[in-house]
């Protein structure tokens, strides 16, 4: 499990667009990178869009914001188009970054256990180190509190 002040664990990985993002290529840069379930669900547009709405905030205060979920690539691109996303999509397919960060937990739903993403959210600095988690996150009202804490660094 990772703790705050822990090096937050590299990875590279492909992006919507075609592109890839490494974390250690971000040394310099403050790094918002929150997990999500799924692309197109209530929830997780909801959080994608309120990061998007903010996505100047997060600029001026020297932030890159990187939503990470196991869907493809290419399912990032259309859940961008469709609701004109500007957060950089990464795709974790092989759950491998999610398993780094311990967000690939056992979930519960109508009785029935499975392996999903835990929603959460972890505040890297330019050093690489964390310096904040948010865990079991709720949606509403989360991009100000990560707003807020990364205007605090």
């Amino acid at each position: 499990m990772i703790d705050i002040g822990d090096t937050a664990p590299d990875f590279t990985a492909p992006t919507d667009g075609g592109g890839s993002f490494g974390l250690k290529g971000q040394r310099g840069k403050t790094v918002v990178l929150y997990f999500y379930p799924k692309d197109d669900t209530s929830g997780c547009t909801k959080e994608a869009i309120a990061f998007s709405e903010q996505i100047k905030n997060f600029d001026n205060a020297g932030a890159v914001v990187i939503g990470v979920s196991k869907d493809t690539a290419a399912k990032h691109d259309k859940f961008k188009d469709k609701y004109d996303l500007k957060v950089t999509l990464v795709s974790d397919e092989d759950v491998s970054i999610c398993e780094k960060y311990g967000v690939w937990v056992e979930k519960s739903m109508y009785g029935r256990k499975y392996m999903g993403i835990e929603r959460a959210t972890f505040l890297i600095d330019a050093k690489g180190k964390v310096r904040n988690i948010w865990r079991k996150v709720k949606v509403p009202g989360h991009s100000d509190a990560v707003l807020s804490a990364l205007k605090e660094l």
